[in-house]
């Protein structure tokens, strides 16, 4: 890890899905329905974020009811089967009157590289491609799928989820 981000600093969060939120795997049965793993963990952070409100976003240029059923789960808006996450993000930014000087992209391969050096803060999982990794303001110690959203909220914010969710 190399910073640390104050929320007051951002507008939103945006976050990839495969390699972000998951492992980066898939498995696939014989009738061709598809299974990713993802932290329960995450689940957690998200709700602070919801909480404290915090816009949070996922991007994926995957259109597959996996994805929907986890963001919908999660209750994190989801933009789905995008060929350009650049141009979605600015377009994003511009319907929610979002800077994108104010917000973080949390992306992990090359379809991420130009949306995330459009934004003002970054962050990789520790398993990204060496070229995101170097763009990246952020490094994270986890992995894609291992609990980034935790990781970030954490330590990187500083956010203690007991006092913020369950005070005394």
């Amino acid at each position: 890890m190399s910073a640390h981000i104050k929320l007051d600093e951002l507008d939103a969060i945006v976050f990839d899905f495969d390699g972000v939120l998951t492992d980066n795997k898939v498995l696939i049965d014989s009738s061709g329905n598809e299974w990713v793993s993802c932290h329960r963990g995450d689940g957690l952070a998200f709700d602070v974020f919801r909480f404290m409100g915090v816009k949070t976003y996922i991007l994926s240029t995957e259109k597959n009811p996996v994805v929907s059923v986890r963001a919908k789960k999660l209750q994190v808006p989801l933009i789905q089967g995008i060929s350009n996450k650049s141009k979605t993000l600015e377009k994003l930014a511009q319907d929610n009157n979002l800077q994108l000087s104010r917000v973080l992209y949390i992306g992990n391969d090359l379809n991420d590289f130009r949306a995330m050096k459009l934004c003002g803060f970054s962050a990789c999982p520790s398993d990204s491609h060496f070229r995101i990794k170097e763009i990246a303001s952020i490094k994270l110690k986890t992995a894609g799928g291992a609990g980034i959203v935790r990781e970030l909220l954490e330590d990187v914010m500083n956010i203690d989820i007991i006092q913020t969710l369950y005070p005394e």
